[in-house]
């Protein structure tokens, strides 16, 4: 933050009532115990009140507002013999990013702490959670109603609302973000002037005009219209990474880019350069010709398309990344799906960030009616490719495509997967599945049907499908659908 922005703040601070409970004004108060209970109070408070953060200033009196400087030191302060910094951040949880800035305003040395407010759960320091009540500080546990009052501000107060950059110029705005895209995209007309360009940018929650001729961006434009995401502190690791591996193994890096740019009109240009970085097939089964991409466009679309919507943003420091191998192509996204892997085919899936989906449904960039993963099974059957893989690892979600092998090259847990993502396919498609539309599934000869018959029995052993109609006996005519249905 530069010192034009935090000399705003600070006009902003000093303007506000006495008693603003997001906001702690001190002179010398080096407690490093008594300033972490206050970021965790702060911090709570601010996501009570709607604010993006809290503040602690020091050299600010507290009954007047009157500029008088400080003395404290915060960089070089320490507790026993580690940096004061460090292990505020060690004894808060979650971990908050908090700032300090140490500044002159009006020949007086100022320090401010900025607070980000708590998302998604209470902010505690050393175990306990704080809140302010007027101006006190006080124990969160002691006051139930507040604490009811903030789990359900976390339940509505959504990553897309929230601040990227405040306090900013017009022309600050539009240097930042990509506003000729927005129109472009959305299908609208430029506006003739600057306040027209302003006035739709808020009305599609881009950016908050606010008194004075500032302007706040919202994370839903930053992440979505940035020319830069690095030029927004808590969005810089956000930007979709894509590596290029040698071999099989992450030794190697043949190439890596970061794609920087807000995510709508960044989309296609990441499509354009996995597509290029992909081998054509040498042999693709009987469905599809020789000079074909490895693997099917629209699976890619889809698979891209649900990094960007799905991902926690909560979850600091890590990105999308789009890994490229030999033999396979790994998607991968920071947080837990909301619906179990295995039902990622019937069930339409549940975003963390609404906002942010319905968007990305309006520019055509995903799947309006939750069908992504259907059209990407779907895809890699044509393909006759292995069946792709859903997994949980270390909260965060990963989609592998495997590139083609022939059927005696797959091992069992390949043909289980793929014969229990056909009968869920068949299965939303309102049909069954049978010995001939899993032969047709892996090109398998009609005369070879007892090797379908064989990854049938294995996947119901297994009890991901089931018979369809107990009581026929008949292998031949035979129905079988998922262990769901």
């Amino acid at each position: 933050m530069d010192i034009n922005q935090l000399h705003i703040i600070v006009q902003q601070l000093i303007s506000l009532p006495k008693e603003t409970e997001w906001v702690e004004f001190k002179k010398n108060n080096e407690n490093p115990e008594k300033i972490g209970e206050y970021i965790s109070a702060l911090s709570n408070s601010a996501a009570l009140h709607g604010q993006t953060a809290g503040y602690i200033a020091w050299g600010i009196e507290d009954n007047t507002h009157n500029i008088t400087g400080t003395q404290f030191k915060p960089k070089q302060q320490k507790k026993g013999n580690e940096e004061l910094e460090n292990w505020l951040l060690r004894l808060l949880s979650p971990s908050i990013n908090f700032k300090i800035y140490e500044f002159d305003f009006q020949a007086q040395r100022l320090v401010l702490f900025e607070i980000p407010s708590a998302c998604n759960h209470p902010v505690s320091f050393q175990g306990t959670e704080y809140i302010r009540i007027g101006s006190y500080k006080k124990k969160l546990k002691d006051y139930p109603e507040k604490e009811k009052e903030l789990w359900k501000t976390f339940s509505y107060h959504s990553f897309e609302k929230r601040i990227a950059a405040e306090n900013l110029t017009a022309d600050e705005v539009l240097a930042k973000i990509n506003y000729p895209s927005y129109f472009e995209l959305t299908k609208q007309n430029l506006p003739d002037n600057k306040q027209g360009i302003l006035n739709r940018l808020q009305d599609e929650k881009i950016i908050n005009i606010k008194p004075g001729n500032y302007y706040d961006i919202t994370n839903f434009g930053a992440i979505l219209f940035a020319k830069k995401l690095s030029d927004f502190e808590r969005l810089g690791r956000k930007a979709i990474r894509v590596i290029i591996y040698k071999n099989k193994d992450r030794i190697d890096t043949q190439r890596e880019r970061v794609f920087e740019k807000g995510y709508a009109i960044i989309y296609e240009e990441i499509i354009d350069f996995i597509n290029d970085q992909l081998p054509q097939n040498e042999q693709i089964g009987k469905a599809l010709r020789e000079d074909i991409k490895m693997y099917p466009e629209i699976a890619i679309r889809e698979l891209v398309a649900n990094v960007m919507i799905h991902q926690d943003f909560n979850m600091t420091g890590v990105s999308c990344t789009i890994e490229i191998f030999p033999d396979r192509l790994e998607i991968r996204n920071p947080g837990e799906p909301l619906v179990d892997t295995m039902r990622f085919i019937d069930i339409p899936p549940q975003s963390r960030n609404e906002d942010l989906a319905a968007f990305m449904r309006r520019i055509n960039i995903c799947e309006e009616r939750g069908t992504g993963i259907d059209k990407v099974i779907n895809s890699v059957e044509m393909f006759q490719l292995p069946a792709p893989e859903f997994n949980v690892k270390g909260q965060h979600t990963e989609a592998i495509l495997f590139s083609y092998r022939e059927l005696k090259d797959m091992d069992k847990s390949d043909r289980i997967r793929a014969c229990y993502q056909h009968a869920c396919l068949r299965f939303v498609c309102r049909e069954q599945m049978t010995n001939e539309s899993l032969r047709k599934r892996f090109a398998i000869d009609d005369k070879n049907y007892s090797m379908a018959s064989r990854i049938i029995a294995d996947t119901i052993t297994e009890n991901l499908i089931k018979p369809y109609d107990p009581e026929n006996k008949s292998r031949k005519h035979a129905k079988y659908v998922p262990y769901w249905a």
